[in-house]
């Protein structure tokens, strides 16, 4: 094998470009590192370390929340946790009686013990925290029995309180609103007072796990002075305690906010009661209008009639289609009736007034030629051929009797059946003998009964529902 030989100097030392790359490396690294040990100890460089970044605050340490496990509820195994609750109750905004139900707002508050959140403390001072630790302990899950719609109110933030004293004792209070059932009885509408109950429950819990209570009794439930409604009169609120039992879970507590509402009845009587009695009273007005007067009295008694059903079905509209009756339905319903009543009773006026009229006309036909009479206004006061004296032609007058010789007809039509030749002519008949009926007499006592019957019943319907 051949060796090639180099320079020695070649393999001794190295280059220049060499040397000046390392020493250039070497120094960069030791400014590094004298800045590095510089910012280290330097006061203006120091920081405190982040809490909120780190994985437990300062109040999870204290209360050791990580320390206990938080879904069993306190003191499991053991005897039932006492839970007190009271109640704020902040508004009630809404009665409907179509949906049968009512809408509250209310600040509902719990209270029991925890001993695993107890804390040492040197001035007995309870830490306050909002919603975000409520989800990390154990909390009552209360719901409200019978409810159709609830939330909690989040603005600006979620409106969840809780207060843990050093002692373990723990309030809890949240503002909810709650649109919940009432069954009402209408059967006395308008005329009505209606009770109605908000429920609260423990959902999970049975009375062998949880004894839900009120804290201080009736006194737990207050209420805001300012609470009012537009139809009804809050007269009290109470409170009761029950347990409730489900065939597949057990018994339960159940806490009961009862409260008692009398509707006003003023708006009732402008809008229902008023028109309808005057509506009424309109129909009488055609017991004084001639009854020839077809033209006056048939509008008359149709646009009553009509105003009527228009009343009807506005009140019904706004009203849940119960099946019984309501109060205000028989006062409706008996108005409707008097006002069809003065419709038919003017048909029947107008149909014994042609019926009359029909026997006057046939009993002329039949009767013989008057001309021979030479004075018939004398033989009409005659007393011994028509059997009226001269005050009876007086005192009479011609009420009930009508125009256009009315009267003188049923007088002739009298002295022509007197007459033997001539009663023998015509076949004797009873109701061509008395042919003459006062149609005017059924309007004279329908002025009398139909305003009597209406105040009677107005005063037997107000002393039973008032």
């Amino acid at each position: 094998m051949k060796l090639i030989a180099l320079p020695l100097h070649l393999l001794s030392y190295p280059s220049a470009d060499i040397l000046y790359t390392v020493y250039r490396h070497i120094g960069i690294l030791c400014i590094w590192l004298m800045s590095a040990v510089f910012c280290f100890h330097s006061p203006i460089y120091k920081r405190s370390p982040d809490l909120t970044k780190s994985p437990m605050t300062k109040s999870e340490q204290l209360l050791r929340i990580d320390n206990h496990d938080f879904t069993m509820r306190p003191a499991f195994g053991g005897p039932p946790i006492p839970v007190g609750v009271d109640v704020q109750v902040e508004s009630l905004d809404t009665i409907s009686e179509v949906d049968m139900d009512f809408t509250m707002t209310l600040y509902l508050r719990h209270y029991w013990k925890d001993e695993r959140l107890s804390f040492p403390s040197t001035n007995n001072q309870s830490m306050t925290f909002d919603s975000r630790l409520v989800k990390k302990i154990w909390v009552p899950d209360m719901f409200f029995v019978h409810s159709k719609r609830s939330f909690i109110h989040d603005t600006t933030t979620d409106n969840v309180m809780l207060r843990v004293y050093p002692d373990g004792n723990v309030l809890y209070s949240l503002r909810v609103t709650v649109t919940a059932m009432c069954n009402m009885d209408l059967s006395r509408f308008p005329l009505d007072t209606q009770t109605c109950s908000l429920e609260i429950e423990s959902y999970a819990y049975t009375d062998d796990d949880l004894m839900l209570y009120w804290k201080k009794g009736n006194e737990s439930l207050n209420t805001d002075d300012r609470i009012s409604l537009s139809q009804f009169l809050i007269q009290k609120f109470h409170t009761t305690t029950k347990l409730a039992f489900y065939s597949s879970t057990g018994w339960y507590n159940r806490l009961y906010i009862h409260f008692t509402l009398r509707r006003h009845i003023f708006f009732f009587l402008l809008q229902t009661y008023f028109p309808a009695t005057l509506m009424v009273m309109l129909s009488w007005v055609s017991f004084w209008i001639d009854r020839r007067a077809v033209p006056a009295r048939v509008p008359l008694g149709i646009t009553t009639v009509l105003t009527m059903s228009t009343i009807i079905t506005g009140v019904n509209a706004s009203m849940p289609r119960v099946s019984y009756i309501k109060a205000v339905d028989i006062y409706l319903w008996v108005s409707f009736v008097f006002v069809f009543l003065s419709v038919i009773e003017y048909a029947a006026v107008n149909y014994l007034s042609t019926v009359q009229e029909r026997k006057e006309r046939k009993l002329r036909e039949r009767l013989p030629c008057t001309c021979g009479i030479g004075n018939p206004d004398e033989m009409m006061i005659d007393p011994q051929i028509t059997g009226y004296g001269s005050m009876d032609v007086n005192t009479t007058g011609n009420y009930g009797m009508p125009e256009n010789g009315g009267r003188q007809e049923q007088i002739l039509a009298q002295v022509a059946l007197n007459d033997p030749q001539i009663a023998n002519r015509v076949k004797p008949s009873r109701g061509y003998v008395n042919i003459w009926i006062d149609t005017h007499a059924i309007d004279k006592y329908s002025r009398v009964v139909f305003p009597g019957a209406y105040i009677l019943f107005n005063i037997i319907y107000w002393s039973i529902y008032s």
